[in-house]
């Protein structure tokens, strides 16, 4: 059944507390998405954020973000005051995130409303914790312990924690119980707001595209808790880490710095982290797209010490061996695979084995130099269609980049002159609307037309990534009929 929804992060909702959050504007855009005629939401990794403030290098990938946690929710709930939600200090740019204001005031509200909580009386929040003791208990304790020690890496701690010995476990477990309750208390927060927001997501026959970075930070519960699942030396410092070759866009290669898994342990042990992982991420999303697809097949291994990952190699992955435990372990999962980038014919193999299907970018497909597999006309049914990712630029600033011989291909391939250009993101939108993909996600900049101003994710760099916000009103009623047209003319409507 061909489909069609949007791309936009949960920090780029508009919110009136300094980011996107699960609160009204999390509603009101699952409205416009239903006034759309669209079935999907397309979201970014929702974890929790550190320096850089990455989605892709959180804390925990089990975890949920805090700063998602909606303050009018507490407020309703009765652990804030509505004169209180007015004195903290989130950021007065409605268009931008102020990360360093958020991470200010965030927690002094969160621990505020903590601390009027009686957990030892709610049943509810008990429960919480027990069914996602696996993962919470580790997690609440490390960022319990990083507290203590001023937000430095878990590698930077004192050895006997570092190393996980049994008894400073349990001294710090008491030492800072009541830290290690209030993170808990976080995510219980987060848990039972992103329930309700999924509900109404249901409701409206929407779903939920969420998205599994392949790797995790070495700086994260993940990494200090399940060592010997990464590849890791006796000092416990990474024996290698990831990242991307040099290719067209970066003569460097992109140095991602995540440590590399030890796929023979994961291996005997069924993937057992892996699939719990999965099915955690099935618990949140309707679909789930496992971002850089081809590191199942080959990883790219750089030394550990090098400052550019121009100097790495391939090694072999995991492989359609993977896969299939993830079939027989938990069934038949609608999964999109990430397979951008340097793609091999092993990489091909590997995504027809598994079923499912692959990204089309139309960003990628005009060099006037070579025919492209992104091209529409050379797709096949089972594959997403997007006009670019978070991690390109909006189309009208990806246009304008162009140059002479590129814009000219791509105006030829649609039909166009260049009098004809004052709309261009429609032109493509358009172009992947009617494309055989059974799926297409437009970002929502692309639909509003926004320049580079508005681009959510630079690679490689740092400093002005993450920041973009959709402002109140500009998803309207007038831009929601016109999608829905579009959606509906393309055999595309929900």
């Amino acid at each position: 059944m061909r489909a069609s929804g949007i791309l936009l992060p949960i920090a780029s909702l508009p919110s009136q507390y300094g980011i996107g959050d699960l609160s009204k504007g999390a509603y009101d855009f699952i409205d416009m998405l239903f006034a759309a005629g669209q079935k999907y939401w397309q979201i970014l990794p929702v974890g929790p954020t550190g320096y850089g403030d990455s989605p892709y290098q959180s804390f925990s990938t089990f975890a949920g973000n805090p700063y998602f946690i909606a303050p009018d929710k507490l407020a309703e709930d009765g652990l804030l005051t509505e004169d209180e939600l007015k004195v903290f200090d989130f950021g007065n740019d409605t268009g931008s995130i102020d990360y360093g204001k958020l991470y200010k005031s965030r927690f002094t509200m969160l621990k505020k409303a903590f601390l009027r909580t009686d957990p030892e009386k709610d049943t509810s929040f008990w429960q919480f914790i027990q069914r996602n003791a696996s993962w919470l208990e580790e997690y609440a304790l490390y960022m319990a312990v990083k507290d203590k020690y001023l937000g430095k890496s878990w590698s930077e701690w004192p050895e006997n924690i570092k190393f996980r010995e049994p008894k400073a476990l349990a001294e710090y477990r008491e030492e800072l119980c009541e830290n290690v309750m209030f993170y808990r208390f976080i995510q219980y927060q987060f848990s039972k707001q992103w329930s309700m927001l999924k509900t109404y997501a249901e409701e409206k026959n929407i779903k939920i595209i969420g998205d599994l970075p392949i790797y995790v930070a070495f700086d994260s519960a993940d990494t200090w808790a399940n060592r010997e699942l990464f590849l890791l030396d006796e000092k416990m410092e990474p024996k290698a880490v990831a990242g991307c070759p040099p290719d067209a866009f970066s003569k460097d290669g992109q140095l991602w710095g995540n440590p590399l898994y030890h796929w023979e342990e994961h291996k005997r042990s069924g993937y057992r982290w892996w699939m719990e992982r999965i099915k955690h991420c099935f618990a949140l999303y309707d679909v789930v797209r496992i971002d850089h697809f081809k590191g199942f097949d080959e990883f790219y291994s750089i030394p550990p010490k090098d400052r550019t990952a121009a100097h790495g190699h391939w090694e072999k992955g995991p492989g359609i061996d993977f896969f299939r435990e993830v079939e027989k372990q938990l069934g038949k999962v609608d999964i999109i695979a990430e397979d951008l980038g340097y793609i091999t014919d092993s990489v091909r193999a590997l995504l027809q084995q598994s079923g499912y299907p692959g990204m089309k970018i139309l960003e990628f497909a005009f060099d006037s130099r070579e025919d492209s597999d992104y091209l529409p006309h050379n797709y096949n049914k089972n594959c997403i269609v997007y006009t670019g990712t978070h991690d390109n630029d909006t189309i009208p600033g990806w246009f304008e980049s162009l140059d002479e011989e590129d814009r000219t291909m791509a105006l030829a391939y649609m039909g166009l002159n260049k009098s004809q250009i004052k709309d261009i993101n429609w032109a493509f939108i358009r172009l992947a609307q009617q494309s055989v993909a059974k799926t297409c996600i437009i970002p929502m900049q692309d639909y509003l037309g926004l320049g580079s101003e508005s681009r959510i994710n630079i690679p490689s760099t740092l400093g002005n990534n993450w920041k973009w916000r959709l402002k109140k009103g500009d998803f309207n009623t007038a831009l929601a009929e016109k999608i829905r047209s579009i959606t509906k003319i393309y055999g595309r409507l929900s």
